[in-house]
């Protein structure tokens, strides 16, 4: 992933509370076994300290690739909206002349991946993914030996995948003028489709970065 000095993370603290906040599916992408593609998954995801949870079915063509090579990339990408050309022209130049762009954040996790095999380690992976995703508790306890889940479980296999580097990108015009990003924010409020609303938001939270990038 491409990331231009002001397109960068301001620091971790930035794209963690980002995940955080409620951003937590992604893309594992595995190398391919020789000449064949990459597998890729969309799935759910849970941050646990410096590694990310994940559990597959059993049957997922994911797993030969992962025993060839465990190395794997695992993206979350989301706030995106497609940028007209006119939002971007700059001041005093024809609204034509505008090159469109796309805004987007997107984390990218390098990982090692680690096969989550044993009954009861696979029970504590769902139990810590299911505080995650049901804090409530209002599910059926995870146990190896009672059903629901226990005579689910082999039909199962998790992943625990080590995360040994983390780039980030907020791709929102952080180069432009302030007084232009902000119209752009409010062109996005305005036309209100699909994603617009939080790459606006996205677009303000930044806005006190700087006035206008310089290297």
């Amino acid at each position: 992933m491409f990331i231009q000095p002001w397109d960068a993370a301001l620091d971790d603290a930035e794209w963690q509370t980002w995940i955080a906040d409620g951003h937590d599916f992604g893309i594992l992408s595995v190398n391919g076994l020789p000449g064949q593609a990459p597998v890729v998954v969309p799935t759910h995801f849970t941050v646990n300290g410096t590694a990310l949870l994940i559990h597959l079915a059993r049957p997922n063509p994911v797993w030969k690739t992962i025993e060839a090579d465990p190395n794997v990339t695992f993206t979350v990408t989301s706030d995106y909206a497609f940028i007209p050309g006119p939002w971007r022209a700059k001041s005093g130049t024809e609204p034509t002349d505008g090159v469109p762009t796309s805004y987007y954040a997107a984390v990218q996790f390098t990982c090692q991946a680690t096969v989550v095999d044993e009954p009861e380690a696979k029970a504590e992976l769902l139990r810590r993914q299911m505080a995650h995703f049901q804090p409530d508790g209002d599910h059926a306890s995870i146990e190896v030996d009672q059903p629901p889940y226990g005579r689910m479980l082999p039909g199962i296999r998790g992943l625990r995948l080590h995360v040994a580097e983390v780039r980030a990108k907020f791709k929102y015009d952080d180069h432009k003028p302030v007084e232009q990003r902000t119209d752009t924010a409010r062109r996005l409020t305005e036309r209100g489709t699909a994603l617009d609303a939080p790459t606006a938001a996205q677009q303000l939270r930044r806005l006190d970065r700087v006035g206008t990038w310089k290297p």
